[in-house]
């Protein structure tokens, strides 16, 4: 029934719909829908480079004061954080990978890359047993392919050709074997091991967890739990067609449940608010399911 309802939610917004939410404390009960299916990730990559980032802290292959120069020719665009500025910036690592989550900062994504490397955030996922997910690249790349696929590089032009079904159904970045991926399932599992203290030390899966919980999106997932005694950390993925949100649910009892929320749709539109509406909707009966 619930599985039903949580279809439903997803068809009513007109959009495609993957799932997969669990119990943290209590791995066995959970519930999903198409959870194995692999899904592009789109900015929710973010999640597994900041796991990456902190465990290399832990390691002490960097140091999260360490500070880094971010000129404004070199870095990524995006219309937020230090992608939206103008003038040279200089942040530390650790503030840079909450700018990354809180709101989606590919340029402080990008730098934060740099510094870990593709090969090691996807080692990391490995050992974590997370092997249907990969990182395929940074921001930069992704930007690249979607331009280089739609046959420009201007943004108003990109913008026009991105409305023809025929450019977008070439595009890499909407394509899982071909861009950064995962499942539902495995989201949760990630989100599982920070919350548990399983993907790092105790000190940098509390700062992941930080990180998440100051995210500003309000219009997904946390659209599901209109309430000020109930939690929700996450972070977020958008393309054209696609809206993504992974995250935690904490209830005042202290329960906790990881949630994966992915959705795709035929609309080239940048504002989708039925598909962003969905995405809480089918969390809450999701979650409801198994409280």
């Amino acid at each position: 029934m619930s599985q039903a309802r949580i279809a439903a939610a997803f068809a009513d917004a007109g959009v495609e719909g993957w799932l997969h939410a669990v119990d943290i404390d209590a791995p066995g009960r959970e519930i999903g829908l198409r959870a194995d299916d692999p899904v592009v990730l789109s900015s929710v990559f973010k999640l597994p480079l900041l796991v990456e980032l902190w465990r290399q802290v832990d390691a002490g292959l960097l140091s999260a004061t360490t500070a880094v120069d971010l000129p404004p020719a070199t870095r990524t665009s995006g219309p937020t954080g230090i992608a939206a500025m103008r003038d040279p910036v200089r942040m530390s690592v650790r503030d840079l990978a909450q700018l990354m989550i809180s709101v989606s900062d590919n340029a402080a994504a990008d730098a934060l890359f740099d510094l870990v490397g593709e090969r090691a955030i996807n080692a990391r996922l490995d050992a974590l047993g997370l092997d249907a997910t990969r990182v395929v690249g940074c921001c930069r790349d992704l930007f690249a392919a979607m331009q280089q696929d739609a046959g420009t590089e201007e943004p108003d032009e990109l913008a026009l050709r991105l409305a023809d079904p025929d450019v977008r159904a070439r595009l890499r970045v909407l394509d899982p074997a071909r861009s950064s991926r995962s499942t539902p399932r495995q989201m949760t599992a990630l989100l599982g091991a920070v919350w548990r203290d399983g993907a790092a030390s105790a000190e940098a899966c509390a700062e992941m967890r930080r990180a998440l919980a100051l995210q500003v999106w309000p219009h997904r997932l946390a659209s599901g739990f209109p309430s000020d005694d109930v939690r929700v950390s996450g972070k977020t993925g958008t393309l054209p067609g696609v809206r993504n949100e992974v995250g935690v649910v904490e209830r005042p009892d202290g329960r906790r449940f990881a949630v994966a929320v992915f959705t795709r749709t035929d609309s080239p539109a940048f504002v989708l608010p039925q598909a962003d509406a969905a995405i809480g909707r089918a969390a809450r009966v999701a979650i409801d399911a198994l409280d």
